[in-house]
C-alpha cells in the first residue's frame, strides 16, 4: 500500500505545486487571520535516510532496549504476583493482579490522550523522555519501601504507568518518522523486545525475590535499569529536524472514525485485548497449583516470551506486504483460541504447559505487532495512522485494567487437580478462549466492509 512520510504529507496537505519550491527545501502555508505566511523546510532528499541508515538502526536499537527492560518489567509481573500471594499480609487476596495491571493498563489507556499531545508538542519529545524516565525508576525505588497492596499499587502500578507514557510515545514517535515502508518489521522487532527480556527477567526477580525480598529487589531493579538505559537516552532523537517542526502544530485527522474498517479492527481488538493477558498473568500461579515448583513456572513465562520474540518479528514482518493484514489477524486470534481450550485448561504436566506456552506466545503476542499496520491501512495520513494505533492501545488497555478484577472474579476457591483448569482457573481458561475465538471471528466483517464500500463508490 502507498504511503506518504510526514515530509510529503505536508506537501499534499498544502498542496503546493513542486515548480514554487527550492531545490533543498519544502515550503508550509501558516495562516493567522487573513494572513498567509510561507515558511521552508527541509526537503525529503536533504534529511537522514528513512527505513536504512546508521541513524534508522541506531535509534529502532536504542528504543528496542528501552521497551525490553522498562516495558518488559511490568509484563513479568506474574513472578511477583506469585511472590507476593505468599506472603502473610498480602495471602488469598485475590486483587494483587491490580498491581501489574495498573502498570501495563495506564500505558495502555493513556495513549488516545498522549499521542495527540506529542504530535501538538513535538519539539519538546526529547523533554518528555527525560520526564518520563526517571519517574518510572524512582517509582520501583518508592515501591521497595511499601509495605501495604495500596501502596505498592499507587508507586509499582500507577506511578510507573505514568512515568511511562510520558517517555515511551514520544520514542514511538521517533521510530514512526524514520521507519515508513518497512513500519511492520520495526513494530514487529519493538513488540518483540519485551519477549527478550522475558527470557530473562522472570528468573532474575524470582532468584532476587526469594533470596532478598521483594524491597531490595525493586531497588536492584531500579538502579539496574538506570545503568543500562541512561548510555542510550541521547540517541533517542528524531529524523525531522526541531526547526522544521517547532512552528506548526499538526492536527489529526479523526475522519477515519467513520470507517467501519475501524471499528472492525476495534472490535477484534477488544476481544483479544479481555483474554490476552491471563496466560501470563496466572500461568506461574497455574503451574503451582498442579504441583509444579516456582523454577518450573518462570521457565513457562520465558518460554512464552522467546516464542513471543518469534512471533512478533515474523507477523511483523509478513504484514508489510508478504501476507494478508485480515488473515494474519484471524490467524493469531485462531490458533490463540484453541491453545487456551486445549493446552491450557486440559494440562496438568509440565510438558504440556510448555506447549502451551510456545503456541500461546507466538500467535497471541504476534496480534499486537500488526497494530502499525492496521493504522496505515485505515488511512495514509500520518497523524490518523498513529492516533489509530493510540485507540489500538486503548482497547487492549481496557482488558488490561479489568484483568485483575476479572480475574478475581473468575478464581474458584478450591484447587483440584485433574479438574479443568485445576477447577481454581477453569472459568479463567474459558473466558480467555472464548474472547480469543470471538477476536477471529470478527475480522472476515472486513471483507463485507469493503464489499459495502465499493458498492457506494
Amino acid at each position: 500500500m502507498a504511503t506518504t512520510t510526514e515530509v510529503e504529507h505536508y506537501e499534499l496537505r498544502h498542496n503546493l505545486p513542486a515548480r514554487q519550491l527550492a531545490q533543498n527545501d519544502i515550503a508550509t502555508i501558516t495562516e493567522s487571520g487573513t494572513s498567509t505566511t510561507l515558511e521552508t523546510r527541509p526537503a525529503e532528499s536533504s534529511l537522514t535516510p528513512a527505513d536504512r541508515g546508521r541513524a534508522a538502526y541506531t535509534l529502532l536499537l536504542a528504543a528496542f532496549v528501552f521497551e525490553a527492560l522498562l516495558w518488559g518489567f511490568p509484563l513479568s509481573f506474574g513472578v511477583f504476583q506469585d511472590y507476593y500471594s505468599q506472603l502473610p499480609q498480602f495471602q488469598n487476596n485475590p486483587y494483587v493482579s491490580v498491581i501489574g495491571t495498573t502498570a501495563s493498563g495506564i500505558s495502555y489507556l493513556a495513549a488516545p490522550i498522549t499521542i495527540p499531545l506529542i504530535k501538538r508538542y513535538s519539539r519538546w519529545r526529547r523533554e518528555m523522555i527525560w520526564v518520563g524516565w526517571p519517574i518510572c525508576l524512582l517509582s520501583l525505588a518508592a515501591g521497595s519501601f511499601a509495605n501495604t497492596l495500596p501502596t505498592l499499587i499507587l508507586t509499582q502500578g500507577v506511578m510507573y504507568g505514568v512515568g511511562f507514557i510520558i517517555f515511551y510515545y514520544p520514542i514511538l514517535s521517533f521510530v514512526n518518522e524514520f521507519w515508513i515502508t518497512r513500519r511492520g518489521l520495526a513494530y514487529g522487532l519493538l513488540c518483540s523486545a519485551s519477549g527478550v527480556s522475558g527470557t530473562m527477567m522472570p528468573f532474575l526477580s524470582r532468584w532476587l525475590l526469594e533470596r532478598y525480598g521483594y524491597h531490595t529487589t525493586l531497588r536492584v531493579i531500579a538502579v539496574s535499569l538506570f545503568v543500562l538505559t541512561a548510555p542510550l537516552v541521547p540517541c533517542l532523537k528524531g529524523r525531522l529536524p526541531v526547526r522544521a517542526i517547532s512552528g506548526e502544530v499538526v492536527k489529526t485527522d479523526w475522519s477515519f472514525l467513520r470507517l467501519p474498517l475501524f471499528w472492525i479492527y476495534s472490535a477484534s481488538n477488544i476481544a483479544m485485548g479481555f483474554g490476552f493477558f491471563f496466560p501470563s498473568l496466572y500461568l506461574p500461579s497455574y503451574a503451582t497449583a498442579n504441583g509444579l515448583s516456582s523454577v518450573q513456572g518462570a521457565l513457562l513465562l520465558a518460554l512464552m516470551s522467546v516464542s513471543q520474540v518469534a512471533g512478533q518479528s515474523s507477523y511483523g514482518y509478513l504484514s508489510d506486504g508478504s501476507v494478508s493484514l485480515d488473515v494474519l489477524a484471524a490467524s493469531a486470534a485462531l490458533v490463540s483460541g484453541i491453545a487456551a481450550f486445549t493446552a491450557w485448561g486440559l494440562s496438568h504436566t509440565f510438558t504440556v504447559l510448555v506447549v502451551f506456552a510456545i503456541i500461546y506466545g507466538f500467535f497471541a503476542a504476534g496480534y499486537t505487532a500488526l497494530w502499525g499496520r492496521m493504522g496505515m491501512k485505515i488511512s495514509s495520513d500520518p497523524s490518523a495512522a498513529f492516533a489509530a494505533f493510540g485507540l489500538f492501545n486503548f482497547q487492549k488497555g481496557l482488558g488490561n485494567v479489568l484483568a485483575g478484577p476479572i480475574g478475581g472474579a473468575l478464581l474458584s476457591n478450591a484447587v483440584e487437580i485433574g479438574s479443568y483448569g485445576a477447577k481454581k482457573y477453569g472459568r479463567t481458561v474459558i473466558f480467555t478462549g472464548s474472547c480469543m475465538l470471538g477476536s477471529a471471528l470478527v475480522i472476515p466483517l472486513c471483507y463485507a466492509a469493503r464489499s459495502l464500500r465499493l458498492q457506494r463508490l
